[in-house]
């Protein structure tokens, strides 16, 4: 017997559409189904926007889909283009309304995402694999993983996370590609090879304003924010955007290196922002022949900004983990695979998986959030 057309669109409302995460039968993506008597199947499928990057993958899952239901014997999928009517229905879908103010999602007074800023005094402390291989290890602990390379001038974490896709643009807003389960948008997406980017602070500003806003993210846990080093423009920016950000300051052992991040997680004074934790990456190198720990960059470091930060701050800030040196760590960050998913049982590994644990278990502040409570009179 044939499929029924219920059975087909049951299979259909299983495939989400690659960038939106959501069944495409919710997104009013199904265009039509025509079922023949032999058990031919024909869906035809409408595409957010023309030269779709990921058709391939949509008719790859519709098809696969489809013909597990019993009684199909061949399944054909055609492909169309929403028009720009049916653009802005889905705009509205996603948004709620059909011209969307430019809101920050995450500023929102009701928003449950965590948002973590990873900042650095100095540039080569590995703030960027830190950010990369957090993400991915919270990702695959199946929490919703979103990435902002806020590092405009020093932009790698499209590289070190394997995002290889383009931003996919409906109407305002921006598809994020995706890699290991983490949404990713980089200003490296939208330049030419490995054009510089000569931006002066309100430019900065605006990028921001814009990865944050016009980007589709959906609903995440946790949004990793990899800031440039220092406290410049990018830093002050994420404050007055993000208020309620949490900093994540990563240092190494070295005393030279920890001076630095205490000033750039001093910034939090200033912004009266939280700061979630002290990392110290580069702690040490674990001996390949017996169980020593040798200190190339010195010891301490790390605990030094948290007991620093600690007293400017007024409220503890501890020490959230140390990430030995591990060859493997850069090999994943130039090839793409995050250490935590390629090699999990790795000394670093375990304590990035550690890291992103205690994260994931801390309670969210209900800083600026509106509780809903109404005073009773005596």
């Amino acid at each position: 017997m044939a499929p029924t057309p219920e059975a087909v669109m049951a299979a259909l409302a299983t495939v989400n559409d690659p960038e939106i995460r959501r069944p495409i039968t919710e997104l009013d993506m199904v265009k039509g189904v025509d079922i023949a008597p032999d058990g031919d199947v024909r869906v035809e499928v409408y595409l957010t926007v023309a030269g779709c990057p990921l058709r391939d993958k949509i008719t790859k899952d519709v098809t696969e889909a489809v013909s597990r239901i019993d009684g199909v014997r061949n399944v054909k999928v055609d492909l169309d283009v929403m028009s720009p009517e049916q653009r802005k229905a889905l705009q509205t879908k996603l948004r709620g309304s059909a011209e969307p103010e430019k809101e920050i999602p995450f500023a929102k007074p009701g928003s449950l995402t965590r948002v973590f800023a990873v900042a650095s005094g100095k540039g080569g402390v590995g703030k960027s694999s830190v950010t990369v291989n957090l993400a991915a290890a919270m990702a695959a602990q199946g929490r919703k993983v979103g990435v902002v390379d806020a590092d405009i001038y020093g932009h790698s974490v499209p590289r070190m996370l394997g995002a290889d896709g383009r931003p996919t643009q409906v109407e305002s807003m921006i598809m994020p590609p995706n890699a290991h389960g983490v949404k990713v948008i980089s200003i490296g997406m939208f330049t030419q090879g490995n054009t510089p980017v000569v931006w002066r602070g309100p430019m900065l500003h605006r990028a921001l304003q814009q990865f944050l806003a016009d980007v589709y993210w959906g609903d995440l846990d946790v949004l990793l924010m990899d800031l440039p080093p220092g406290t410049g423009d990018i830093a002050i920016s994420v404050a007055q955007l993000l208020p309620t950000a949490e900093l994540l300051v990563v240092t190494t052992p070295q005393q030279a290196a920890a001076e630095v991040a205490e000033r750039a997680g001093s910034i939090a004074v200033q912004t009266h922002q939280q700061i979630a934790g002290v990392i110290e990456n580069m702690s040490y190198l674990p001996c390949p022949h017996c169980d020593e720990r040798i200190d190339i960059f010195g010891s301490g470091g790390g605990q030094a900004v948290a007991d620093a930060l600690t007293k400017q701050l007024g409220a503890r800030v501890p020490l959230l983990g140390q990430v030995p040196l591990d060859t493997r760590l850069r090999e994943g960050g130039d090839s793409g695979k995050p250490i935590v998913l390629s090699d999990p049982e790795a000394p670093a590994s375990r304590e990035l998986r550690g890291i992103a644990d205690r994260l994931g278990q801390r309670s969210a502040s209900l800083l600026g959030r509106q509780l809903g409570l109404n005073p009773v009179g005596r």
